[in-house]
C-alpha cells in the first residue's frame, strides 16, 4: 500500500521542468523575436462611380413629338439630333418673317438711292434702316426657335431608357433620356485625416467591385479634398477610371486600395495580438519563461502582420500562437522543445484548486 502511494505522488510531481508557478503546467505556445522590417501597407475605403458626364436630356419647349432619332442604350456622337419636334407653326411664322425682312431691305436700298441723291432726309432712311433690321432680328428668333425643336446630345456617351415617343406632347423639363459619358469614369471616397500625408495627386490606385470579382480597375488620383469633415474627421479623394469597355456604370459600389510607399515598421503576426474591446495587447515573454501582458498600440495591418506604434521594442520575444489561455505571468514552454508539457488550452484547467476543498490532494 505505501509503494502504490509512493508511485501515485511520484506520478504527480513528474516533469517538474515543465511546471509553472504554483505547480500549474506551462503552456505550450509558439513564439517569435520582433524587429524592423520593410512594410507596404494599403489604404482602403469606398466609393460610388459616377459617369465623366451625366445629364438628363429635355424639351425646352412645350410640343409634339414628331420624329425619335435613337433607341434605348445607343451610343450616340455630341450634337447627334436626337428628336425632332413638330414646329409648323414656326415654319410658317419664319416665312412671313423673311417675306417682310426682304420688303424692308428693298425699302431700305431705294430710300438709300433717293438720300444719296438729297431726295428724302437722311432721318427717314435712319427710320427705315431700323425697320430692316428688327425684321432681321425676327427672323433670327424664329430659326432659334426652330433650332430647340431638334433635340440634339450635348455630349457623346450612351443613351439611358428611351422615355418618349412620336405624337407624345411634351413640355419643358420632360426627361427624353439619360446621357453618360462613361469614356471615363470617377470615384470619390473619404479618407481618414490621419492618412492625409499619405495621398497625393497622381498616385496609383485600384478599385474592385462585387460585379466583377475577378478583375481589378486601375486608376490615378486626379483631387485630394480641401477640407477635413469636422464630424467624421475624413476628407475626400476622388480618382479618375479609364472605362474604354464601360464596365464601370454610375452608382456602382467600388472597394478602392491605395498602395502607400514602403516604410520601415516595427511588425508582429496579427494572430499574436489579442483584442479585450478597443484595448489590443501582446504577451511579452521574459528571461524566465513567463509572460507579461503588454498593452500595444496598432497602426495598419496587411498581409497578416500588423504595425507596432507603441509597447514593444525592437528584440522583444513574444507569443505568438497559444495566446488564448495565457495570463500575465503564466509560464510556457515552447513548442517542439520535447519537454512533457500541456497545450495552451489545457493548462488552466489543470491548475491546481485551492487548498481544503474536499476530495483534492
Amino acid at each position: 500500500m505505501t509503494a502504490l502511494v509512493a508511485l501515485a505522488l511520484a506520478a504527480c510531481t513528474g516533469g517538474g521542468d515543465a511546471m509553472g508557478p504554483g505547480g500549474a503546467p506551462a503552456a505550450m505556445v509558439t513564439t517569435t523575436t520582433i524587429a524592423i522590417q520593410p512594410f507596404n501597407d494599403r489604404i482602403r475605403a469606398l466609393g460610388t462611380v459616377k459617369a465623366r458626364e451625366s445629364v438628363e436630356v429635355t424639351a425646352k419647349v412645350s410640343e409634339t413629338v414628331e420624329r425619335v432619332h435613337f433607341e434605348s442604350g445607343d451610343v450616340v456622337a455630341a450634337n447627334a439630333p436626337l428628336v425632332s419636334l413638330s414646329g409648323q407653326q414656326q415654319q410658317a411664322a419664319l416665312a412671313a418673317a423673311r417675306a417682310t425682312a426682304e420688303e424692308a431691305d428693298r425699302m431700305f436700298k431705294r430710300q438709300q438711292e433717293l438720300a444719296a441723291q438729297q431726295l428724302i432726309a437722311r432721318a427717314t432712311l435712319d427710320t427705315q434702316r431700323a425697320v430692316r433690321d428688327s425684321a432681321l432680328a425676327q427672323v433670327r428668333q424664329i430659326e432659334a426657335n426652330l433650332q430647340d425643336r431638334i433635340i440634339r446630345a450635348p455630349f457623346g456617351g450612351v443613351l439611358g431608357v428611351r422615355q418618349v415617343s412620336p405624337g407624345a406632347l411634351i413640355t419643358p423639363g420632360t426627361v427624353i433620356a439619360t446621357l453618360d459619358d462613361l469614356s471615363t469614369v470617377y470615384v470619390d471616397f473619404p479618407v481618414p485625416e490621419g492618412q492625409l500625408a499619405n495621398v497625393a495627386v497622381g498616385q496609383r490606385i485600384t478599385g474592385t467591385s462585387t460585379a466583377w470579382r475577378a478583375r481589378g480597375f486601375e486608376g490615378v488620383v486626379s483631387n485630394v479634398g480641401s477640407r477635413v469633415d469636422p464630424t467624421s474627421r475624413a476628407f475626400n479623394v476622388r480618382a479618375d477610371f479609364d472605362n474604354p469597355e464601360r464596365l464601370l456604370r454610375p452608382g456602382m459600389l467600388v472597394q478602392i486600395e491605395l498602395e502607400r510607399a514602403e516604410r520601415d515598421a516595427l511588425l508582429v503576426p496579427e494572430i499574436s495580438v489579442v483584442q479585450v474591446g478597443r484595448d489590443s495587447f501582446v504577451y511579452r515573454v521574459r528571461p524566465d519563461d513567463t509572460v507579461q501582458q503588454v498593452a500595444v498600440a496598432i497602426g495598419s495591418r496587411a498581409a497578416g502582420m500588423a504595425e507596432i506604434t507603441a509597447g514593444l521594442e525592437p528584440g522583444d520575444r513574444i507569443v505568438v500562437d497559444g495566446t488564448g489561455k495565457l495570463r500575465d505571468g503564466s509560464s510556457i514552454v515552447e513548442a517542439g522543445d520535447g519537454a512533457p508539457v500541456v497545450p495552451a488550452d489545457a493548462a488552466e484547467a489543470a491548475e491546481p484548486a485551492p487548498a481544503g476543498v474536499p476530495g483534492e490532494g
